[in-house]
Parts: C-alpha cells; sequence; structure tokens
C-alpha cells in the first residue's frame, strides 16, 4: 500500500462525507505528497482540515457538476478516489434530474479531466442499488459504473476502476444512526418491511475495499467484498436491547412501526446480476467483474446455471446473536 500511495497526488471528491473522510485518515498514513479534498461542504471542509491537522491536505470547495473547477482541481493529480454523489433513495426519487446532474454528468466531468490531465488511477465509489436498479439513485449509479469501466475506450493512460459497496455499518445517512435517534426519543423505531434484507461492511471493511483496489486494478473491473446480509428488523431489535437503557429509557418502552416501503426500496438488494456471473472471478474475500465488452461471446451455461445471482435474500443471513457480537466488535453499541 505504502509503494502504491507514498509521495502520490490524490484528489478525493466528497471528501467530507463518511467514507471520504475516513478514507483520507487511512491515507494520511501512508506519506501521500498531497491530499486533495474536493466538496462543496464549507463547514465539512473546515472541520475535517481541523481534525486531522495535516499540512498535506488542500481544501478544495467545489461542485463536480461544474466541469472548469473540476479541471482545474485535477491539474496534476495521480490518483482519484470518486465518492461525491447523491445517494438518498427517496430524495433522489423526487429530484431525478438532480441526480442525473450529480451522479451521471460530474462522473462525466471527472473522468473527462482525468483522462485529459493523465491521472494514474481513477476508482469510484458504487452501490448494490446499482445492480437491477429499480430507483433513479440506483440508475444513476448503474450509468456511472459504465462511463467508469468504458472510460478507458480510446487513447487513455488512465486506469478507470469501480468498487460496490453494500451498505456501510454507522456511515452517514445509514439506518443505525436514524435508530439511535429514534430510541434516544424514546421510539418508535421505524421499519419499512419486516422481510427487508441488507448486505452490510464496517467502515474498515470498506476503505480497506477502496484501497486493494488502487492497488490491484488493471482498470474496467468492478470489485465487490464478499458479504453477509441481515434483517433490519433483527438489527432495529438488538439497538433496542442494548441501547435503550443506555439512553435513558426501559427496552419494553420502546416500540417498532411498520411504515411500509419508501419510494424506490427495495425488499431484498442484489451484489451482483445473472450476466455479471459470467465473467466473475474470485479472490481471497472479494468478487471482481470485468467488463463484458472484452469478452465477446462468452456466455458460459454451466457457470450460468450453477450460480446466478449474489441476492441479500439468499446468501448466510446472520441471526441475531451473530449481529450482536459484531457490532460489538466495531464498538457499535
Amino acid at each position: 500500500m505504502k509503494k502504491t500511495f507514498k509521495n502520490k497526488d490524490i484528489l478525493v471528491t466528497g471528501g467530507c462525507g463518511s467514507i471520504g473522510s475516513e478514507l483520507i485518515r487511512q491515507l494520511l498514513t501512508y506519506k501521500p505528497k498531497r491530499i486533495r479534498v474536493f466538496d462543496q461542504n464549507e463547514s465539512g471542509q473546515f472541520h475535517l482540515q481541523k481534525n486531522l491537522k495535516s499540512s498535506c491536505i488542500r481544501s478544495l470547495v467545489g461542485n463536480i457538476r461544474d466541469k472548469e473547477r473540476v479541471k482545474r482541481a485535477m491539474d496534476g493529480v495521480d490518483i482519484v478516489f470518486h465518492a461525491a454523489a447523491l445517494k438518498h433513495v427517496p430524495l433522489c426519487e423526487y429530484n431525478p434530474f438532480e441526480a442525473v446532474y450529480t451522479n451521471v454528468f460530474g462522473t462525466q466531468n471527472l473522468i473527462d479531466a482525468a483522462r485529459e490531465e493523465g491521472v494514474s488511477k481513477f476508482i469510484s465509489i458504487s452501490t448494490d442499488k446499482a445492480v437491477n436498479p429499480i430507483n433513479t439513485m440506483g440508475a444513476t449509479k448503474l450509468l456511472m459504473e459504465k462511463l467508469v469501466t468504458n472510460a478507458n475506450i480510446g487513447k487513455s493512460k488512465t486506469k478507470f476502476a469501480c468498487v460496490r459497496f453494500g451498505n456501510v455499518l454507522a456511515s452517514e445517512g445509514s439506518v443505525m444512526p436514524f435508530f439511535k435517534k429514534q430510541i434516544k426519543e424514546g421510539g418508535p423505531v421505524t421499519i419499512t418491511s419486516p422481510e427487508m434484507t441488507r448486505f452490510f461492511m464496517s467502515k474498515k471493511e470498506a476503505i480497506n475495499l477502496i484501497l486493494k483496489t488502487a492497488k490491484i486494478m488493471n482498470g474496467r473491473e468492478i470489485f465487490i467484498l464478499k458479504m453477509d446480509s441481515f434483517k433490519i428488523m433483527d438489527l432495529a431489535e438488538i439497538m433496542i436491547e442494548e441501547l435503550a437503557l443506555k439512553l435513558g429509557h426501559n427496552p419494553k418502552d420502546i416500540k417498532i412501526k411498520i411504515i411500509g416501503i419508501r419510494p424506490g426500496e427495495k425488499i431484498n438488494e442484489s451484489l451482483i446480476t445473472e450476466e455479471e456471473f459470467l465473467n466473475v472471478k474470485k479472490i481471497e474475500n472479494m468478487f471482481i467483474i470485468k467488463d463484458q465488452l472484452n469478452i465477446p461471446h462468452s456466455y458460459n451455461i454451466n457457470k450460468y446455471q450453477k450460480e446466478n445471482s449474489y441476492n441479500s435474500k439468499n446468501i448466510k443471513i446472520l441471526n441475531k446473536q451473530e449481529i450482536k457480537e459484531l457490532l460489538k466488535t466495531h464498538k457499535l453499541i
């Protein structure tokens, strides 16, 4: 890792978010030459710089929708980590073009600037919602993946790849901080469906996936961590059991309320489509999807029949005791 990042000039878009800021913390340990934090959140920029106290951080206030600003920010950069996006499913449903403008046009602005500036590596962060999307956010992330994995076509010195996340435990905007707030207020804790399952990864696992991708990527791949899943209902019940007393309430007084599926929400998520499984390579604890444009006429019917999806409902679902141990291991309860 040190060889990959030492003395490198690195740009992180969305650097003030929970993933972007933790990525920057980890990158600092590898002694880069410079880390450019590109984010429109002025307050976030101020607090990040104050908390990290590093002389190699450069705070660049800007929006990835602004092509000229992106181009200036990219000047002299070696590696790009693209974490900026509109991520909240219901908000993207009600503001679809804003999601397209940021997640699609903004990504293309970054790709163009990276190619023009001769950036060495470009890693973009995607989501399981890009797999067979039924919502606007997922559809824009799918388009983002297509833009990035095909950005190498033609003359380009830059290697482009994506990482595809499940839900990151306790990240900004995730369900755990939301549940904790509801428990602190005395409930109810709101669940959209008792049957809902989700893939999950810790913040540490998410950052390790990003960094390892930068180290081993060849270009035009999507990297996915092998994950377990859990029922959101089980997570809510455990958080009530473990946190209610600490937050001044009797666990028996905290009720769970079913409120119904939100706009654009799925009951279960998939990390890999049936078609993508045809071109999947497994290494250690990761899946790597090679872009299908590189592999014409590669349909393998035996492989297709043997392994045809990676869905949060049909893989190992943690039981409540396993979820509890997981949360305690990561000091989340």
